[in-house]
């Protein structure tokens, strides 16, 4: 697909592709570039993040739901979702943790760490409490850790109790993941895969996507 085939009513899908190189440069340095072979993948995330309601019905995209962005090593996945939180107001921005940080972190604080991306994950605000969106980076590169001797899937524990946020007080979750839906299924179970289907949208590269860092 070209720009002139990727149109919006709520954006300038030309422009969004000079700021996402502009803000990629300044995060990650000169070497930073767009391909045109990823418009697809850079188009759909525009219109989730600036709530495009129109090409969100023709790209089966629910505004309601997270993303769940899957493809190979190196494809760009992480620098996307990182820079595609500067669309938003400051308040709905996501943050971005990886998953590896989270694992270490439980081997040494423990499950007070599930409870800080599950229970304790809103923030006051206005006379309310607003949930905090996360994107975990990388699932699939964290291991089973014990804690105390107990083994412990850190990410399970954490996305099954998030899933029950999004139900009840509609907590956005986005993931990045280099596993296709078996492998998550293998390494987290089919209630994670289950639930992963429900509160997130599916965007994927290609297989065959080059990695960019080479």
């Amino acid at each position: 697909m070209t720009i002139s085939e990727l149109e919006s009513d709520v954006f300038h899908f030309q422009e969004c592709i000079s700021f996402l190189e502009k803000t990629g440069r300044k995060i990650y340095g000169p070497k930073f570039r767009v391909l045109e072979e990823d418009y697809p993948i850079i188009f759909r995330l525009f219109v989730y993040f600036f709530k495009d309601e129109k090409n969100a019905a023709e790209f089966d995209l629910d505004l309601r739901k997270g993303i769940l962005l899957m493809g190979p090593i190196g494809c760009g996945k992480t620098s996307l979702m990182n820079i595609m939180r500067f669309i938003r107001p400051h308040q709905e921005q996501h943050l971005m943790i990886s998953t590896r940080k989270i694992s270490y972190d439980f081997i040494q604080n423990g499950y007070q760490v599930i409870e800080k991306y599950s229970d304790r994950s809103f923030k006051f605000k206005a006379d309310e409490w607003i949930p905090k969106h996360y994107c975990f980076d990388d699932l699939g590169v964290e291991n089973s850790l014990k804690y105390f001797g107990n083994d412990c899937n850190v990410m399970t524990e954490i996305l099954l109790s998030r899933y029950d946020y999004y139900i009840n007080h509609k907590m956005l979750t986005h993931i990045t993941t280099n596993l296709d839906s078996g492998e998550i299924e293998k390494m987290y179970g089919s209630r994670v895969r289950s639930r992963l289907r429900e509160m997130m949208n599916l965007i994927s590269f290609n297989r065959e996507t080059c990695d960019k860092r080479a």
